[in-house]
């Protein structure tokens, strides 16, 4: 056993809660599918659940599994790398890439079975490199510019793409699974620009069919799933909802949808400090009592937006009351207001998560910020914050 100058032994002992953590209802995910793939199957079509981004920083593995297991048939990533992780990890489903730059290696993508976007005459001579070095045909997924101005081919472009896949359809190099697209407007369910994105999409898709290919058609994300039955099509892409984040912006108690992630971090101090202290960097809140404070070792190094500094802009959950952030957010750590209320080193502090009993979500820090809860759950990250799996069972 290890022994430190003059301390003897170094005892093991058990391992202490984590400092800070995002908790995972893995629970939460199969509920949130089993919603979106049940409404896509109502209108004929399959459901492709994105874990890009590692899923969105709730673990791309564990939630691929358990949408897996509650229904999705197929996943979205935008790297390869991102779909090499889930191929590495012994999941066998249709998986879709759609994010590259034209002379990345394909070669290991394609002999791994993944589906591959396209979106130009110059990514397809890469992917079709890495096919030929594969000695495998590519599965394509054709993506048309309708409106988004982004990734995909424009109308100008699309007949010579379809042109250079015809070709190597013919040589056994590629096969042609999808015309697809992306929505620019689909939290406005009945905007024009969708009902205009749908009609490119359609003529994308038939010059496909004219070219003696037989692709399905997707178009749908979170908020067309949930609210546009029509761009169902064959296949559906949600990405937020399978995380319990509405697309809709709706409070999560009006939200058929689950959050699945808590973000939450033990308090590291408590100190009682008079009237007429000031708080963290630069004093911008100053103790008008004599008052409790805690410190909460969680800071925008860890996914705490340091634009919350303003006082009364942030809140946690924290000894069964909904309390106040005051002073700055700092890299490491914030601090919590808690008056004359008993509150001990140790207990758990919840940033946001579910909302229960009124707690903080990551919606109320998107609407606080003017921001998305995208970049909210996508922020909690880095080496100093665990994640943790609950509800494991269950999924495949």
């Amino acid at each position: 056993m290890p022994e430190l100058p003059g301390h003897g032994p170094v005892r093991p002992t058990s391992p202490a809660p984590p400092r800070a953590e995002a908790i995972v209802d893995l629970d939460a995910i199969r509920h949130n599918v089993r919603l979106l793939s049940g409404a896509a199957a109502a209108s004929g079509a399959g459901m492709m659940a994105v874990v890009k981004a590692d899923a969105y920083g709730h673990g791309a593995v564990p939630v691929a599994r358990a949408a897996l297991g509650a229904g999705a048939s197929w996943l979205g990533v935008c790297t390869l790398e991102e779909a090499l992780e889930l191929r590495a990890a012994g999941i066998t489903a249709p998986v879709l890439s759609w994010l590259h730059v034209p002379d990345e290696d394909f070669a290991p993508a394609v002999a791994a079975g993944v589906d591959l976007s396209v979106s130009s005459v110059r990514h397809l001579a890469g992917v079709l490199d890495g096919a030929r070095r594969a000695r495998l045909p590519a599965r394509l997924h054709l993506k048309a510019d309708t409106g988004l101005s982004r990734s995909g081919v424009t109308p100008a472009e699309w007949p010579e793409l379809l042109d250079d896949v015809a070709k190597a359809v013919a040589a056994g190099r590629a096969e042609v699974v999808a015309v697809w697209s992306h929505l620019a407007l689909a939290d406005q369910p009945r905007h024009p620009v969708i009902d205009r994105q749908l009609e490119r999409l359609t003529a994308a898709w038939e010059e496909a069919r004219a070219h003696g290919f037989t692709p399905i058609r997707h178009l749908a994300n979170s908020a067309a799933t949930m609210t546009r039955p029509d761009l169902h099509l064959d296949l559906v892409r949600p990405g937020i909802a399978v995380y319990g984040l509405d697309p809709l912006d709706r409070p999560v108690a009006e939200s058929p949808l689950r959050p699945a992630m808590t973000f939450r971090a033990r308090v590291a101090l408590v100190k009682r400090v008079p009237a007429g202290e000031g708080v963290s960097y630069g004093h911008e809140w100053t103790t008008p009592r004599e008052t409790t404070l805690a410190v909460v070792p969680a800071g925008y190094a860890d996914g705490v937006p340091r634009r919350l500094n303003a006082n009364g802009r942030m809140r946690v959950w924290l000894a069964g009351r909904s309390r106040p952030v005051v002073g700055r957010v700092c890299m490491d750590q914030i601090v919590v207001d808690c008056g004359d209320d008993v509150v001990r080193e140790g207990e758990p502090a919840v940033l946001f998560g579910a909302g229960d009993h009124d707690g903080p979500t990551a919606q109320e820090w998107a609407t606080e910020l003017g921001t998305i809860h995208y970049e909210i759950a996508t922020g909690v990250h880095g080496a100093r914050v665990t994640r943790t799996l609950l509800n494991q069972d269950g999924g495949r």
